[in-house]
């Protein structure tokens, strides 16, 4: 069964999907990161070595696993030619 399948049945079940829903901005920002890497045409390796970190700290970061701190999120992105911002935008889905 391919990943898309797998995904269109899961979502047939309204808790899976709420519980999904939830974690959309935590797959949005690993997503951001590697394409960073990506358009910047660097490999975890790269990177890491970019950075002075090991590659499995990259690996950590792109999957999501762990909590980087602001400064390395900021060499991360220079290391991929961007700049990070901060975004707060209002939370208008547990409003009653």
């Amino acid at each position: 069964m391919s990943l898309k399948a797998l995904k269109q049945k899961a979502f047939q079940h309204e808790t899976v999907r709420n519980e999904y829903d939830k974690l959309a901005g935590e797959f949005e920002y690993m997503e951001q990161l590697i394409s960073m890497r990506a358009h910047a045409g660097l490999t975890q390796d790269d990177l890491a070595k970019r950075i002075g970190t090991a590659k499995s700290n990259i690996s950590r970061l792109e999957g999501g696993r762990g909590n980087p701190s602001w400064s390395t999120l900021r060499k991360y992105a220079s290391a991929c030619g961007y700049r990070i911002k901060l975004e707060a935008t209002e939370d208008t889905s547990s409003r009653p």
